[in-house]
């Protein structure tokens, strides 16, 4: 099969449903969580609730003993990208920007999603970069559809983020060397999906393939990251906050279809 041939596979609408059930869960873990995040609180406080979350509902937590990893959520803290490790150290302080990572397998099927939340009230600029996160994935993922190639999200990600800046009237990093994938049966998939590009590039959207699209913006412009001794956890070199907005999206013939549903409380 040539390279032009190439085609992200697709989940049966069966298997899209299972998946949601999947990404249900995951996004009422998400929500308690945030419920729970006060000052005062650990991060590990936060990993237990989403624990119980997943397990009261008939799922096991998918990040924990993943290559090794000791929690069921990354929780990321300011100038931490992605993949904080949760601990009792890090406790929650008034104006935190807290990034909840967290994934849910039910039936053998992966949900994953991520959002990024203020203790209390943040100061004007962070708010500016979390809104402007959010805003971005929602606007990258309306690529996500049958005909379209994998880097077509990447650009849509991409042109959001400059779109962001002056909507939002912030200065964003993309994140280097970090991206969303394919995901399924197993948390990560192929392809990686890189959060800028040039459009037209890479595997073929089908009706039914599933991506788990994640930016990760860094407020002032700066891109570098470094990785802590604990091989794991992903932070700004310059310090400066970070926000992360994951779901995991299908391409179906009626659009995006988000499979980690995060219903209002």
């Amino acid at each position: 099969m040539g390279f032009r041939k190439r085609k992200i596979v697709a989940k049966t609408p069966e298997q899209l449903d299972a998946m949601e059930k999947a990404g249900r869960i995951v996004g009422l873990a998400l929500q308690e969580v945030r419920a729970a995040a006060a000052p005062g609180k650990s991060t590990l406080d936060l990993d237990k609730v989403a624990e119980t979350v997943i397990r009261d509902h008939g799922a096991t937590p998918t990040f924990l003993g993943y290559q090794g990893f000791p929690g069921s959520i990354c929780a990321s803290v300011n100038e931490v990208v992605v993949h904080g490790i949760p601990n009792k150290e890090t406790v929650l302080r008034e104006g935190d920007l807290v990034s909840i990572d967290c994934g849910a397998t039910l039936h053998g099927w992966v949900g994953d999603s991520a959002w990024t939340f203020g203790v209390g009230e943040l100061e004007a600029d962070v708010e500016k970069l979390n809104q402007a996160t959010e805003w971005v994935l929602y606007e990258g993922l309306k690529a996500m559809v049958p005909g379209n190639r994998l880097t077509d999200v990447s650009h849509a990600l991409e042109r959001a983020t400059y779109a962001a800046e002056e909507k939002f009237g912030v200065e964003l990093g993309i994140v280097d060397g970090y991206g969303g994938h394919g995901i399924g049966r197993t948390m990560h998939e192929d392809p990686y999906l890189a959060n800028e590009g040039k459009p037209g590039r890479g595997p073929v959207i089908q009706e039914g393939s599933v991506l788990a699209i994640e930016p990760m913006l860094i407020l002032g412009g700066e891109i570098d990251t470094e990785v802590l001794g604990d091989d794991w956890t992903v932070v700004s070199i310059d310090g400066a906050p970070a926000s992360h907005w994951e779901h995991t999206v299908a391409a179906t013939a009626d659009g995006p279809r988000i499979l980690t549903v995060r219903e209002a409380k």
